[in-house]
């Protein structure tokens, strides 16, 4: 999502996990990416004054001063308010499931490999409606941090009673939300080389924790005093229901372009790859065309990798319908057609799609696939498992990704 703002850019953009667009396609604040701008006026905030109430009046009245503020209610008769004034060197960011002012980023339930939201709906949704805030500095080299919970229509952040909350050694107050805000920095920025980092807890004041024993659990992680909040090329966000890459001006300026990927397609295309069987001519479609199934679309078997176009024998069981029987190598396993992975942003080199995930059938470079099947990405509350960036099914397989096999010239 774009915001209003000058010219001049900070460049970062946020891409939840979808293939270029959002299955119902990106309206408003509701976008399958978001990029920050400097603003034409700093609406960043920093602590100021605390205050010890006794009375939920008095604390009622402190938090509708018209400030910001954060509420951390220790019991009945104990709530510590932190005002929070106005920052003139920094633009603050607020990404939310809810669609009230405050919140510049709409979020939703990512929903695994479904083609809209009403394949799945959400029952309901771990994401909190006022989920994180990004900070940005408004010069140079513009450092941006990531803090838990976001400041409500009225300018408030309240942690009840049952909410994870706590004082530190130097005395302020600090504090996590309910399913908390993990971010994950990759090791070696976002390049080829690149390894997955250490998922992390971030609490509402920027500290960084080891993770909670559950999602929820009253007894925060561990205090990992050398790292910061600070985001990085590459670095994963998960609000427990969607996860967020995080991209760079000069990271995405060293990333393949939607045109650059566009290219491959047709060089792909140009090279006539054929089904060994039907030997007719197989092609990706078009990016625009990325949900329908076409005629000429390469289909590939998941347990040799070899590419065929569509056909509608080799059943070996009435039970498993996408079982088949490779007719060049007798493997037998799943059948599913290709498609391209367009969204530039999670590639992390230019090299030629010669790899797909499994079971989806999402083609990208081999270090791209490779990179994304070592991540162990959060899965609702409790669990962690790799994950196709464009889609978000789970991968199987040992590796998660297979080396496809054209036949004719591409090879």
């Amino acid at each position: 999502l774009h915001t209003s703002g000058t010219s001049f850019a900070y460049g970062p953009s946020v891409e939840p996990v979808y293939n270029g667009s959002l299955p119902n396609g990106d309206r408003g604040r509701r976008k399958s990416r978001f990029a920050l701008y400097k603003r034409p006026k700093p609406n960043g905030v920093k602590p100021s004054t605390v205050h010890v109430i006794s009375t939920p009046q008095a604390s009622k009245a402190v938090s509708c001063k018209g400030q910001h503020s954060i509420s951390y209610t220790l019991s009945r008769n104990q709530t510590v308010v932190v005002e929070y004034t106005h920052d003139k060197d920094t633009d603050m960011f607020q990404i939310g499931r809810s669609t009230e002012s405050p919140i510049d980023f709409v979020v939703t339930d990512t929903v695994s490999g479904s083609q809209s939201n009403d394949e799945t709906q959400i029952t309901q949704s771990t994401i909190s409606r006022f989920a994180c805030r990004i900070v940005c500095d408004r010069s140079p080299p513009y450092t941006a941090r990531i803090y838990a919970a976001g400041f409500d229509s009225s300018k408030n952040i309240f942690l009840g009673e049952k909410a994870a909350k706590w004082k530190n050694p130097d005395g302020h107050m600090d504090g996590l939300t309910t399913n908390g805000v993990l971010v994950m920095h990759p090791r070696g920025g976002f390049t080829e080389e690149s390894k997955p980092g250490v998922w992390r807890e971030i609490s509402v004041c920027g500290d960084v924790y080891t993770l909670r024993e559950t999602r929820s659990a009253q007894q925060r992680g561990k205090l990992v005093e050398n790292e910061t909040n600070v985001l990085q090329d590459g670095s994963l966000v998960d609000l427990c229901g969607a996860t967020l890459l995080w991209r760079t001006a000069d990271g995405l300026f060293h990333t393949p372009t939607q045109k650059h990927i566009e290219a491959l397609r047709q060089e792909i295309n140009a090279a006539r790859p054929q089904c060994p069987v039907g030997l007719n001519t197989l092609a990706f479609p078009s990016i625009n065309r990325k949900d329908v199934v076409e005629e000429k679309q390469p289909w590939a078997y998941l347990s040799c990798g070899h590419v065929h176009g569509y056909h509608n024998w080799g059943h070996r069981s009435d039970t498993e319908a996408n079982e088949r029987e490779c007719p060049m190598c007798r493997t037998v396993g799943p059948y599913v057609p290709l498609w391209l992975g367009c969204e530039a942003g999670f590639y992390v080199d230019a090299g030629p799609p010669t790899h797909t995930f499994s079971p989806c059938g999402h083609v990208c470079s081999e270090k791209t696939g490779k990179y994304w099947s070592q991540i162990p990405l959060p899965h609702g509350t409790h669990a962690f498992h790799a994950a196709c960036p464009f889609c978000a099914i789970q991968l199987n397989g040992e590796q998660g990704i297979i080396k496809l096999i054209f036949q004719g010239p591409i090879d």
